[in-house]
């Protein structure tokens, strides 16, 4: 089977994004892996499947897989990608889209600027919505590592996250510490880690181990969840510029029962097509 395909990135967090509209798309993990392999397929941190609403007042549905093969809820550079190629493909002449998700409901819009606002929806702190075992839904909660507690912030962006605060990014234990937290029995679906150092009321830098691809250049539902961390701790102000080591991302949120808002770029790479390997290649990677 061959399969067209678009290869983007938003802020570095690059996609495969597949038009299940005009083309059948029924891949199984092992192929969704092999085509996120960097050596043996396109290369990807998640792919994308553009789908038919299952509503008539949705305009798309959008599924995402992680790079191992996994299905996830959310994406927030995943959404502005997504706005992107529907709108280029000419699926959509919308600037306001209603997309449902495994997380939720979404409405991206493209804004005058080129860049793209995520409407991601008002974020979760009960435990049994991210879920987390034993949580108690407080602002910050500890988490028993190695011996140690660590101090973190848990919510759900329609996807978990667990954020600490570190003084310096750069110096932060993510790709030591990120896939131990990501894998904690206490995170019964694994979990997002971010690593959030505070500059001012305005500003922070982040990096985040994504569940399922390893540290990410940037990570749109991890900007959301580290500012909203922020704004409850008293640390950030309601509107916060979030720079990743891909770019940069502005992340609005005014308090409970408001949704968050995301706004940055997005951009195609290049087009493609795949050929989908045997079933008993599948296994290889």
């Amino acid at each position: 089977m061959r399969l067209k395909f678009t290869k983007m990135q938003g802020l570095g967090n690059d996609f495969v994004v597949l038009d299940g509209i005009t083309q059948r798309i029924d891949l199984s993990a092992p192929q969704l892996k092999r085509l996120a392999d960097r050596h043996f397929g396109v290369g990807c941190d998640q792919i994308l499947v553009v789908e038919k609403p299952s509503r008539d007042d949705i305009d798309f549905r959008y599924r995402i897989f992680n790079a191992d093969g996994g299905e996830v809820e959310q994406c927030g550079n995943g959404a502005r990608c997504f706005v992107q190629f529907v709108r280029n493909r000419g699926l959509t002449a919308k600037r306001v889209i209603r997309v449902e998700t495994k997380g939720g409901i979404i409405e991206p819009r493209m804004e005058d600027d080129g860049q793209i606002t995520v409407d991601m929806g008002i974020p979760r702190f009960a435990s049994g919505e991210i879920p987390f075992t034993g949580g108690s839904g407080a602002i910050v909660q500890p988490l028993e590592l190695d011996g140690a507690s660590i101090s973190m912030s848990v919510v759900s962006m329609g996807n978990p996250h667990a954020v600490q605060i570190v003084d310096d990014v750069d110096d932060a234990p993510v790709l030591t510490q990120g896939p131990r937290i990501e894998r904690h029995p206490r995170f019964q679906n694994g979990v997002n880690a971010g690593y959030m150092q505070v500059v001012d009321r305005a500003n922070i830098r982040l990096r985040v181990w994504e569940r399922g691809a390893g540290e990410t250049p940037a990570c749109g539902t991890g900007a959301c969840a580290a500012v909203v961390a922020g704004v409850r701790r008293g640390l950030l102000d309601s509107n916060v510029r979030v720079a990743t080591r891909g770019g940069n991302l502005t992340v609005g949120w005014k308090g409970d029962e408001h949704s968050v808002s995301m706004k940055g770029a997005a951009t195609s790479v290049f087009e493609g097509v795949w050929e989908t390997p045997l079933a008993q290649a599948d296994g290889a990677v």
